[in-house]
């Protein structure tokens, strides 16, 4: 982890640089840890599984309640029900149920790997942060306008302090964009997107979060 604060330049949503802003070294300047990173991409990943792959048992099939023929005299092997997983029709053996994949894992861990992100970002130069995200109408191509501006043409998410009705509607329909409320965020949401563009109101949530 570098002990220097970090300095950003900082963009107004017409692309231009406005100010300089010095990133905590904590949050932003910390070594990437990929073991860390690794575990809470897996648990964020298990707990999106909705687990609902069923199958039925002999005993969850439906009819198959009568003995199919008498137990001896036939010549037929024995059988006591239609419905077994050895018959066509039948029921299943070991099949998939209904489970939840979910498991949690440490907060300080989820701290390490989201301070792990954020620092990489930073280092490949795809963090920008604007002093704003003020737009005069809630209309999309006016929120297109201020990606075009950074020169944004990769995937981007969006962090913001607190989110309003106008930039829900602005932002909603670009393609390639993504927003979320910074004190909201996981590791995986940031990982998932090239460029990561937050405001400074963002940024000081996500330090108060993160230097805990």
């Amino acid at each position: 982890m570098t002990t220097e604060a970090i300095s950003i330049p900082v963009y107004n949503i017409e692309g231009q640089q406005v100010d300089t802003l010095n990133l905590n070294p904590r949050v932003f300047g910390a070594a990437v840890n990929k073991e860390c990173v690794y575990q809470v991409v897996n648990a964020f990943r298990a707990g999106q599984r909705k687990g609902q792959a069923a199958t039925k048992t002999r005993g969850e099939v439906s009819g198959g309640g009568r003995k199919p023929w008498k137990q001896k005299g036939t010549g037929r092997a024995r059988a006591g029900s239609i419905r077994s997983p050895l018959w066509r029709h039948g029921g299943v053996v070991f099949g998939p149920h209904p489970r939840d994949f979910s498991y949690s894992v440490p907060q300080k861990l989820r701290c390490v790997a989201l301070c792990s992100v954020l620092s990489a970002k930073v280092k490949e130069k795809n963090l920008i942060v604007l002093d704003s995200f003020a737009l005069q109408t809630a209309k999309t191509k006016d929120a297109a306008k201020v990606f075009v501006n950074l020169k944004i043409t990769d995937s981007a998410l969006l962090l913001i302090d607190k989110a309003n009705d106008p930039m829900q509607r602005a932002v909603r329909n670009l393609k390639n964009v993504d927003w979320n409320i910074a004190n909201n965020t996981n590791t995986y949401e940031v990982l998932s997107h090239k460029k990561l563009v937050l405001t400074k109101d963002a940024v000081d949530d996500l330090v108060k979060r993160l230097k805990k």
